[in-house]
């Protein structure tokens, strides 16, 4: 085998793509589609934006605003946000990291990746049926008896469920079985303890989804009554189903980001993790606490007092392993060999956003407040802070970090810290006001408003031009890279993990030359 082959090189031609078992080869067309995807949906983003700049019309109509804020939810949420790490820096990493040549079922792993475009089809052709305009929430009744390509959107969901649930258990299969020889469960980088928690979530809370929204599908199409009152069905039981999955998938977007997070912090610091068995465990344990809280988000739809403060005292809890991440990082860096590179910053971006959406999380959680919060700009501040100031900060630092390994090539420093410092400033311009109106009564998705909220959302808007600005500057960074980047050496972090000390400076196709053995934990530095 020539020196020069890896595993873009090693097979050429369309088939060698399309049908490919190779996990690094499907987690770059992931990424690919994902980051296509995200600027779909950040483009609808910024035109809501820009609707929100005066009181009254600007741009669009009120059915036109609906449908626009649905798709950029349902888009970002369904088809960025949840596959984002797992299925594209998840697939290409893991088995590099465990020292495993593939992960446990390659052929379910290129089922996965196809049931991700089938779903992400069907729900852009529901805009040919007439675009959707209940919220990405799919609410009921609203969702039963409005017009529109509800059913479409709803089966792309049901769908894309399954890509999820196959990759998690390739991942949690792959993690038990196929770790190199000298790997113990505590030898391993604590990205795969974040993408395990994941994958477990995903196999126990999906199904919980599909089943959801194939009772929504029935109810629609059949006209049985489950949720619409009319028909004598119960629309706060839609509520209780939805939201039983998707606070677990709130976790399945921020673990994946913490598991990146850890292992930047301690690579660009230069120390060994502070507190690793307890980072490890508390993934573990967001991933449990995760299915106790979803009432939460219930708390003014009628249910008992001492079942809302049940919930209350539940989501305070899981406050407690997400604060001992945030505190293992910065005890990690501590009196650590600080360098500032483009992934440390979007690390250090991840851990100041992320805090802050999570010290406005114990608000919303606190029964009495949340009563003035719920349904006001809080709440969507409060979300963007944890799922883009979060999730998306680590993906695109995991990206920068990885981008040498995956392409083989080095970025421009200068243009990728100038990237990431326009996306906070935009970022905190955007979001942080959305906090302010949001106290003063600013009820979210509402098409126009009072005009004591317009200075807040002209603020709001000029900020998102910035944050699109930011991340586009980041994306071109990466992709100039491929044309003018210098290459990149084996290891140019001087990381401790397999995949930069066992492989090539790009991987071959199986990924190492020899099995890798393993004789300390993964974050030894000598």
């Amino acid at each position: 085998m020539s020196s020069n082959t890896n595993y873009i090189n090693a097979k050429t031609g369309f088939a060698s793509w399309a049908l490919t078992i190779d996990h690094k080869r499907i987690g770059l067309m992931y990424l690919v589609s994902i980051m296509t995807f995200f600027l779909v949906a950040g483009v609808f983003a910024l035109l809501l934006r820009t609707e929100l700049l005066t009181p009254a019309n600007t741009i669009m109509d009120a059915k036109r605003y609906n449908q626009l804020f649905t798709l950029h939810g349902a888009i970002m949420v369904f088809l960025v946000i949840i596959p984002g790490i797992p299925a594209s820096l998840g697939n290409f990493m893991l088995p590099l990291m465990l020292g495993a040549k593939d992960v446990a079922f390659p052929r379910i792993n290129l089922l996965s990746y196809y049931i991700y475009l089938f779903g992400a089809i069907l729900a852009l052709s529901s805009l040919w049926v007439g675009a959707i305009d209940t919220g990405w929430t799919f609410y009921t009744p609203y969702s039963t008896t409005t017009d529109g390509g509800v059913v479409l959107m709803v089966t792309a969901a049901f769908v894309l469920g399954f890509s999820g649930i196959f990759t998690g258990l390739n991942f949690i299969v792959t993690t038990h079985k196929l770790r190199a020889p000298g790997m113990t469960w505590f030898r391993m980088p604590l990205f795969i303890w974040g993408i395990y928690a994941t994958a477990v979530i995903q196999i126990m809370a999906t199904p919980v989804l599909a089943i959801t929204l194939l009772l929504l599908i029935i109810e629609r199409t059949v006209g049985i009554g489950i949720f619409d009152p009319v028909l004598g069905g119960d629309p706060v039981l839609f509520q209780h189903f939805f939201w039983f999955y998707s606070h677990p998938a709130v976790y399945i977007m921020i673990l994946p980001g913490m598991a990146v997070v850890s292992e930047i912090v301690t690579v660009f610091s230069q120390k060994r993790i502070f507190g690793y068995k307890q980072i490890a465990f508390s993934s573990i344990a967001i991933a449990v606490l995760s299915f106790l809280v979803w009432g939460h988000h219930m708390f003014v739809s009628g249910q008992s007092e001492l079942v809302g403060m049940i919930f209350s005292v539940l989501t305070f809890l899981v406050a407690i392993p997400s604060g001992i991440k945030i505190f293992n990082w910065l005890a990690t860096m501590y009196k650590g060999s600080i360098s500032l590179k483009t992934p440390m910053l979007w690390a250090l971006g991840f851990i100041f956003l992320f805090t802050i959406g999570g010290i406005t999380g114990i608000f919303l959680g606190t029964l009495s407040v949340d009563v003035h919060l719920h349904d006001t700009y809080f709440v969507v501040a409060h979300f963007h802070y944890v799922m883009v100031g979060g999730t998306f900060m680590a993906f695109m630092g995991g990206l920068f970090y990885w981008w040498p390994k995956i392409t083989g090539k080095m970025y421009s420093e200068f243009w990728g810290a100038a990237s990431t410092l326009m996306v906070v400033i935009g970022f905190n311009l955007t979001f942080f006001v959305q906090f302010i109106m949001g106290s003063q009564g600013m009820p979210r998705r509402y098409y126009s408003y009072l005009d004591q909220f317009q200075i807040y959302h002209q603020i709001s808007t000029v900020g998102s031009y910035i944050l699109g600005l930011g991340f586009v500057m980041a994306i071109w960074t990466l992709l100039r890279a491929l044309k003018t980047g210098k290459p990149a050496t084996k290891n140019p972090w001087h990381a401790a993990t397999l995949e930069w000390t066992h492989t090539e400076v790009m991987p071959i196709e199986h990924n190492f030359h020899e099995q890798p053995t393993v004789n300390e934990g993964p974050y030894e530095y000598h």
